[in-house]
């Protein structure tokens, strides 16, 4: 394939990480868009986002992912995120899915993420407890470590290519022919404004 620039995208998605404080977000963000993973762990203040290129199909799909709450607008898929070791996380994560319900339009994609699955002699709860749940929430679910760089990878792809089907599904149901899109603009999943953002020139690149 031939080099491409790296503003140079099909799709512009944005996706967000919620959960309890201190289940690993901001490591899930690291692992996945930079490679790293930081022991210090410090609460992340203010609003944090990194992206990264992934190719699905023929097409490279850019992911702009959000590490905060309050972020959920124009999401277009989410990773809510509960610790395997630390029940309370795992029972708040209904009120994380109602918050996300809530903002966000309804072809959303979710994963349920039990993260710090390293943790194994701490376990608090069951995979097939966590499974359960996602099943009856319609959610994805896959447990991860950012530690050890177990899933994640794994967990970011496959909510960026559920993406693109929905968004290339839509596109067919219309009757539009997804490659006439023009090249650079964010698809807003299912609002009556297809296309929400053009990308303008300097605008969130990192």
């Amino acid at each position: 394939m031939s080099y491409r620039a790296d503003d140079d995208y099909d799709y512009l998605f944005k996706v967000v990480l919620i959960g309890d404080s201190g289940v690993g977000k901001s490591n899930l963000l690291s692992r996945f868009t930079r490679n790293e993973f930081s022991l210090e762990s410090k609460s992340t203040i203010g609003v944090e986002f990194a992206t990264r290129s992934i190719h699905v199909d023929d097409k490279v799909v850019k992911a702009q992912i959000w590490d905060t709450a309050g972020q959920e607008r124009g999401a277009v898929g989410a990773l809510v995120v509960y610790d395997v070791s630390r029940h309370v996380t795992f029972e708040n994560v209904e009120r994380w899915l109602k918050e996300l319900r809530d903002h966000t339009d309804t072809n959303i994609v979710i994963m349920l993420v039990g993260n710090k699955a390293d943790l194994r002699h701490l376990r608090a709860v069951s995979t097939e407890d966590a499974k359960a749940f996602a099943e009856r929430e319609n959610t994805f679910f896959m447990e991860t470590s950012a530690l050890e760089s177990m899933n994640v990878e794994i967990a970011f792809t496959e909510v960026l290519t559920q993406i693109y089907r929905v968004v290339s599904r839509k596109a067919l149901d219309i009757g539009d022919d997804p490659t006439t899109l023009p090249k650079g603009q964010t698809i807003n999943v299912g609002t009556k404004d297809d296309v929400s953002a053009v990308k303008k020139a300097g605008c969130c690149s990192t």
